[in-house]
């Protein structure tokens, strides 16, 4: 894959309005809030419009989101842009966050990210140019006892090699879903040797 694109800040469209089915799913997220409390709602209606937006929020969707919850506009602003789940210019159809916090790092991140930039041929921040990637650094993605680990999309990856995560990515480039969870065969996040304790839970 080569070529890329470095996006810079863009309002995007100047409309933007839920589709029927998100406007009854956005109804249907309000009336979980108590009376006077419906603002709560804010980050899920945020992450309901950048789905229908293609992964990103553009301002006139947040701008919407406001204006249904009675929100100064600036109040989802600043959500919007404190949460890191939340992408505030256009992104890939697969955007790749590889963690590199300290036990992660320690894991050999270092060589997981590398091996994207270089499989992909894009740096951090980019998006290459068939518009099916955008590469991210992440702080802590909670996964730490199978590091080291990314997330694509909703999904994680653990106990990930350089061999390993560009064959993940060779596999979302060819429209397939690799498997997700650890990938050393480990499961959920047992020892790598196997149980150690609880190995007979549930016989008699």
């Amino acid at each position: 894959m080569t070529g890329k694109i470095h996006h810079t800040q863009t309002e995007g469209p100047a409309y933007f309005a839920y589709s029927a089915d998100n406007a009854h799913i956005a109804e249907e997220i309000i009336r979980k809030y108590p009376a006077g409390r419906q603002q709560s709602a804010v980050m899920p209606l945020l992450t309901l419009a950048q789905k229908q937006c293609g992964g990103w929020l553009p301002k006139a969707a947040m701008d919407t989101v406001a204006a249904i919850l009675g929100m100064a506009p600036v109040r989802v602003y600043e959500v919007a842009s404190f949460y890191t789940m939340y992408n505030l210019e256009p992104v890939g159809k697969h955007v790749v966050e590889v963690c590199t916090t300290t036990p992660c790092w320690l894991r050999g991140s270092d060589a997981i990210l590398k091996a994207c930039e270089d499989h992909l041929d894009i740096r951090v921040g980019e998006t290459t140019a068939d518009g099916k990637f955008t590469l991210k650094e992440a702080e802590c993605l909670g996964a730490c006892v199978n590091a080291p680990m990314c997330q694509i999309g909703e999904q994680f990856f653990e106990d990930l090699t350089p061999d390993v995560v560009t064959e993940i990515l060779d596999l979302l480039a060819a429209g397939r879903n690799p498997k997700p969870g650890p990938q050393s065969g480990r499961h959920s996040s047992e020892p790598l040797t196997g149980l150690t304790t609880l190995k007979h839970m549930g016989s008699k």
